[in-house]
């Protein structure tokens, strides 16, 4: 037997060396199912299998190039290169480009990432003089992306009178219009959009039985990784491909499906024996990443869906630490809980920054918890934000380029015609843009032969736009022989890009320069690597298809060392020694939107799955009682998934609370009626507690009850250090060291006043000098 398969457990070994015949692997979280697919194509090529035959589709590149590193490190660079490897997008398009010609497209069409394909379709709403507020762009486009991705293509859409009638009941009944006109014209400017990619490669298979069995004899064995995550269009392609020989490898977890919002559908994964013969089941249930305590806690989380396969995930791995659950007074004390206990885990345990992970339901939550890390100087990097590929200055270059190897791109074309500033208006190219459509030409043919139309456009603008096609035929003629950094290097200078923010010496405009620069530094990068794969040639061509199916976790951006701020959808697949869950509120986790079915539900129960298995030694759940919305506070109530996990892998650490409630109304009016108000001390109360516990009719005329919010058994109530508390009355003087929640450790400067008008002035190390009242600030006497 091969020495690498010694590395794999007795379950992980026989997935790997089955090689023939549709197999399903239900791999449970961390458990080792990258090392399983990865093994499984080095004993198929050792076994003589040909690399060229083998197919492996992932979801990231970034999972691709380490798949990829693996299977060279044990059977050798060169015969790694010949494997096809790579995301689903990815690979489609490389299939797409050689088959280009037979659905009409040139082999160099431009691939629209969703910004290039929300302003076309904006430009078509104003073109069709549409209501903008109803014919919102963005929905639009969600709306187009759905038809594509469950292959309703502008022809089955118009013979649809149900979705006709849907678009026209939501107000948009000249949706069918706008998806004819995008589409036809993506088409005349040799674009597709990322959706394209799904729904031409099966127009290609479906349409040409040739093309089809071209690629079935060429795929004989083929890998699918994250099963669950395949939507209609992708889980069709597979199956044609597979038609034929059926050796057919899946791999995914159920329980980790979270992408329906996208299209994924869960049920490929869950019918997959019935779509093949003879189908081979293969369980993964080891889990190799977390403690004892969180893997239990997620199978007590997962139990609760109905909709499911059959395992059990188990580790070997130490007990533990529970998972702590702490309630916050608001959001800000929220992010000021996870600020605070990132800085004393690093101060007691040595721990690195990138050692924790924060994951929220929504990007704006991470608001509050970026306030509360920069002021405790814990470095931090927002997954998901604007990626570099998006700002500005780099779509400018790019545009240019894009533009250079496909000149009919016309949202490339319209974004640089006049920039830098070289005299064309927007009323030129709005001529230019009626012009192109009347003659059904692009609009860089109507500049190429404006001499020859009938636009009404003056002799400078006329010479200027002469110009423009001049700059870019030469860039096309340099394009031939230069790489894509010389050519870039060569475009920035020429155009006078790298003049016009050199002239801004504001911060923003060194930014861009600098993000320029970095630009050609991954060019030049990119120009070795490709030296390094077979069948490649470091080109414009293949720079911007790498540019263009690049995803933000796929990016290396600068100091590795910072905590992760990320929602729970981008960490999938990802790691991290501590995680925090925060927001853990009813209508925000789950989602107000996520109510209206089971399905629904228990997605969102499988996105809490995801979230707690994402840690390897510490889980914290946080929840705020209430939390700014919209600009106004609003009250929370704790999720139900945080009951719904077995209290025995608990620890809930927040202190029983006391409040004060002065009757408004008189209890006389409710008549003699004591309601029956007695909480379950065991679970935590979705709605704590604000009201009296009423008593009977008297009970209005004596003091105001005083009542606590109920907690769980196992509470741990958090002790009152001597220094807390009345600081006024102590003997707290100028020199102490205090700790402070929200500020940390300071010095006290000076104390003024007297009883209860005490102040302290207190210098501190991260909130600099603050005076406080001292009856109601919450300092501790360190020194």
């Amino acid at each position: 037997m091969e020495k690498y398969l010694s590395q794999l457990n007795e379950a992980q070994l026989e997935p790997t060396i089955q090689i023939d015949g549709p197999m399903i692997v239900i791999a449970g979280a961390g458990s080792g199912k990258t090392r399983v697919l990865t093994f499984r194509i080095a004993y198929m090529m050792s076994k003589g299998i040909d690399p060229f035959n083998i197919l492996s589709l992932t979801f990231t590149n970034k999972a691709a190039k380490e798949m990829k590193e693996r299977i060279s490190t044990i059977v050798g660079a060169s015969e790694a290169k010949n494997l096809w490897m790579g995301t689903f997008h990815s690979i489609f398009a490389k299939i797409l480009r050689i088959e280009a010609d037979k659905l009409g497209y040139p082999s160099n069409f431009t691939i629209y990432d969703s910004q290039d394909s929300g302003r076309l379709i904006a430009s078509i709403i104003k073109e069709m003089n549409l209501d903008k507020d109803i014919y919102k762009y963005k929905q639009v486009l969600g709306r187009i992306s759905s038809y594509k991705n469950s292959l309703i293509t502008v022809r089955a859409y118009m013979q649809n009178p149900e979705l006709k009638e849907a678009d026209a009941m939501a107000r948009r009944p000249r949706m069918g219009e706008i998806y004819k006109e995008y589409v036809d014209r993506c088409f005349k400017a040799g674009a597709m959009d990322f959706d394209d990619l799904l729904l031409k490669t099966n127009e290609l298979l479906t349409r040409f039985p040739e093309v089809l069995a071209k690629y079935q004899n060429r795929f004989k064995y083929i890998l699918v990784d994250e099963y669950q995550d395949t939507n209609h269009s992708q889980y069709l392609i597979v199956r044609a491909l597979s038609d034929k020989f059926q050796n057919i490898c899946v791999v995914g977890d159920d329980a980790q499906s979270i992408y329906a919002f996208r299209g994924a559908n869960i049920n490929n994964i869950l019918n997959f024996q019935n779509d093949y013969d003879d189908v081979k089941v293969f369980r993964l249930e080891q889990n190799y990443r977390s403690t004892k305590n969180i893997v239990n806690a997620a199978n007590s989380i997962i139990d609760k869906n109905e909709t499911k396969l059959d395992k059990v995930v188990w580790t070997a791995n130490d007990e533990g630490g529970k998972i702590i659950v702490n309630r916050s007074l608001t959001d800000s004390d929220e992010g000021r809980y996870v600020a605070s206990t990132i800085w004393e885990s690093k101060m007691q345990n040595q721990q690195k920054n990138s050692d924790f992970a924060v994951l929220y339901r929504t990007n704006a939550q991470s608001r509050s918890i970026e306030d509360a890390l920069r002021k405790r100087d814990i470095p931090y990097r927002i997954y998901g934000g604007t990626s570099f590929y998006q700002r500005k200055e780099i779509k400018d270059v790019v545009a240019y380029l894009r533009l250079v190897i496909n000149p009919a791109d016309e949202e490339a074309l319209k974004r640089i015609i006049n920039f830098p500033a070289r005299g064309i208006g927007q009323t030129t190219v709005d001529k230019l843009i009626v012009a192109a459509n009347g003659y059904k030409r692009t609009i860089f043919e109507v500049m190429k032969n404006i001499d020859k139309t009938n636009v009404s456009i003056n002799a400078g603008t006329k010479t200027k736009l002469k110009n423009f096609v001049t700059l870019v035929e030469s860039f096309q003629v340099l394009n031939q022989t230069a790489d894509v950094f010389e050519l870039a290097e060569h475009v920035t200078r020429t155009t006078g890009i790298i003049k016009e923010f050199n002239k801004d010496g504001t911060p923003e405009g060194v930014a861009k320069m600098e993000n320029i620069e970095e630009l050609l530094n991954g060019m030049k990068d990119f120009v070795e690597g490709q030296k390094e794969i077979a069948d490649t040639t470091g080109s414009l061509a293949e720079f911007l298809e790498d540019v263009a199916l690049a995803t933000d976790a796929d990016a290396d951006k600068g100091d590795p060392d910072h905590v992760a701020l990320m929602t729970i959808h981008l960490a999938k697949g990802l790691e991290f020694a501590n995680v925090f869950v925060v927001g853990l509120e009813e209508d925000l986790f789950p989602s107000a939107m996520s109510g209206n079915t089971r399905a629904e539900l228990e997605e969102e129960r499988r996105l809490f799955y995801v979230a707690v298995t994402r840690a390897e030694k510490q889980a914290y759940l946080t929840y705020a009682l209430s939390r700014y919305r919209w600009g106004k506070l609003v009250d929370s109530e704790p999720s139900r998934f945080i009951s719904e996990i077995d209290e025995q892998y608990l620890e809930i650490v927040t202190p029983i609370e006391e409040r004060r409630f002065n009757p408004m109304l008189s209890a006389d009016i409710f008549g003699d009626a004591e309601p029956n108000i007695k909480a379950n001390p065991n679970k935590i109360r979705y709605k704590p507690a604000k009201k009296p516990v009423f008593k009977k009719a008297n009970a209005a005329k004596k003091e105001p009850e005083k009542f606590q919010v109920t907690t769980p058994k196992n509470l741990k109530p958090v002790a009152k250090s001597e220094g807390e508390a009345n600081l006024f009355d102590s003997k707290l003087t100028v020199g102490n060291l205090v700790k402070h929640l929200r500020f940390g450790v300071g010095e006290v400067k000076k104390i003024e006043g007297v009883g209860a008008d005490t102040k302290a002035e207190i210098n501190f190390q991260h909130g600099g000098v603050k005076k406080l009242l001292l009856r109601f600030a919450k300092l501790e006497v360190i020194g």
